[in-house]
Formats: C-alpha cells, structure tokens, sequence
C-alpha cells in the first residue's frame, strides 16, 4: 500500500503543479507585453520542466511498482498516465518549446505571444494526464 500512497502524493503534486500553471501563470503572463511574455515564458518552462519531469518519471514508476508488488491494476493505469506525459511532452509540446526557445527576446510579437498561446493548450493535457493518474491512484488505494 505504501507504493501506492506514495505514487498518489506526487501524482497529486504533479497535477497541482501543472494545474496552477494553466490556472494561475499563464493567464497572468499573457498580460504582459510580447517581449516581457517572452521573457519570462523562458525561465518559467526551464524550471517548471525540471520539477515536473522528475513527479511524472517517480510517479510513474511508483505506480508499476505498486502493479506488480501490491496487484492493484488500477496503479498501472495510473502509473501509464503519469508516464504518458513524457512521450506526449516529447512528441507533441518539444516543436512549440525549441520554436520559443529559439526565438530571440527582441523578436518577440504576436507569433511568439500565438506560440505561447498554443504552449498553454498543449500543457493543459499534461494537466488532465496528471489528474487522471491521481484518480487512479485514488481508486488503487481503495481497491480490495
């Protein structure tokens, strides 16, 4: 059980993290001006990748573990999620981040503001991965 506790609290951080992003930062960035926008997109992702790589990877592995040592199914479906996000990060959100990273600060307009527009939707699904791996957990740790 204790594999599975552990896989729920940094599934749930992890959600949390991805969550206050989408609810809370990036509305608040995109009222900046396109430069500032820029500037400030950059630090954010670079520090926010580092945390949250990390939850999804431990999260995900937890989860496996608790499949195969505590034979709750519903932890490998939650440990599928968390990982899940590091193929969809890779495959579908790393063209947007190498397209802003590349941008110069002094470049930044309204095609760099679009991309960090189109960067918030793509995270959101990091968010719902996140929540969806947490439920999981949930129901794993509940399960006979």
């Amino acid at each position: 059980m204790i594999l599975t506790s552990l896989a729920l609290a940094s599934s749930a951080a992890f959600a949390g993290a991805a969550a206050y992003v989408n609810l809370s930062e990036q509305p608040a960035r995109l009222a900046l001006d396109d430069v500032s926008l820029l500037k400030e997109w950059k630090p954010s992702y670079a520090k926010g990748l580092e945390m949250q790589a990390t939850l999804a990877l431990v999260s995900g592995l937890l989860g496996l573990a608790a499949f195969y040592f505590e034979h709750h199914p519903a932890a490998a479906l939650g440990g599928i999620l968390m990982l899940a996000n590091w193929p969809y990060t890779l495959l579908v959100i790393n063209p947007t981040n190498k397209m802003l990273g590349a941008t110069a600060d002094e470049d930044a307009g309204p095609v760099s503001r679009t991309l960090i527009i189109k960067w918030g939707k793509l995270h959101a699904v990091r968010t719902i991965l996140g929540i969806a791996g947490a439920c999981a957990f949930v129901f794993a740790s509940f399960a006979p």
